[in-house]
């Protein structure tokens, strides 16, 4: 089993494992760094780690072009059915397992704010630990650091994508106590460079990583993947 991860840009990745396709937070025709339109991509199952614009703006038109099944949090799940008529979602919560057709998803915890865009409650912000064959991906989603981390990271993770962008999520110098709460082999960066409050120097943030962590840094620009052969 293969897994390619494509960042899409800010929190948005494309999962591809064998045949099935996972779409994470797609934020795609408002976005200025995305590298395709919502009307592009394809999907089987969506996470939605929050309610904030630029993780569910897109959802609900490929859910329902695609028919793919939307994971989120249970109230989030609920509001894309009632408000946006998407037929397929799996309500969750913090903790939870959901076995797939590819392997596992955990919601984890994360510390941010989740109001929907039209005011909803949209419950809590969540990550998510992916297990696919023998492989763990974790996607800490829009957080700040938390020192509950290093349990997710105790299971042994081969991936972990962090946000670096500061502002709204943990920056550069909180990212780097995460990676040693955590400890994977490799870890990505997102949630930067997609407006100017965020932007951030990833090459000085990767040189940091390779010097007070132990995990290799992997730096690519939207559309650049990431393999993971499990």
């Amino acid at each position: 089993m293969t897994t390619q991860l494509t960042w899409l840009g800010h929190g948005s990745w494309s999962i591809q494992i064998d045949e099935h396709q996972v779409l994470l937070d797609p934020f795609l025709n408002e976005s200025p760094v995305a590298p395709i339109k919502a009307d592009e991509v394809d999907a089987d199952v969506i996470l939605v780690s929050h309610g904030h614009f630029d993780h569910v703006a897109d959802v609900p038109s490929i859910a329902n072009r695609t028919g793919a099944t939307v994971v989120a949090i249970f109230e989030i799940a609920e509001w894309f059915q009632k408000n946006h008529g998407v037929q397929e979602t799996i309500g969750m919560n913090l903790g939870g397992t959901l076995k797939l057709p590819w392997g596992h998803v955990k919601m984890t915890p994360a510390l941010h704010s989740s109001k929907l865009p039209d005011g909803s409650d949209g419950g809590v912000a969540a990550g998510f630990l992916l297990k696919v064959g023998q492989k763990r991906v974790y996607f800490a989603c829009d957080t700040a650091l938390f020192s509950d981390m290093k349990l997710i990271g105790d299971v042994g993770v081969d991936l972990a994508v962090l946000p670096i962008g500061d502002h709204f999520t943990m920056g550069p110098e909180d990212s780097i106590a995460a990676i040693n709460l955590i400890q994977p082999r490799r870890v990505a960066p997102a949630h930067y460079n997609t407006f100017p409050p965020i932007v951030q120097d990833v090459e000085a943030w990767a040189s940091r990583v390779k010097a007070d962590t132990s995990s290799d840094p992997v730096v690519i620009d939207p559309g650049g993947t990431i393999l993971l052969d499990s």
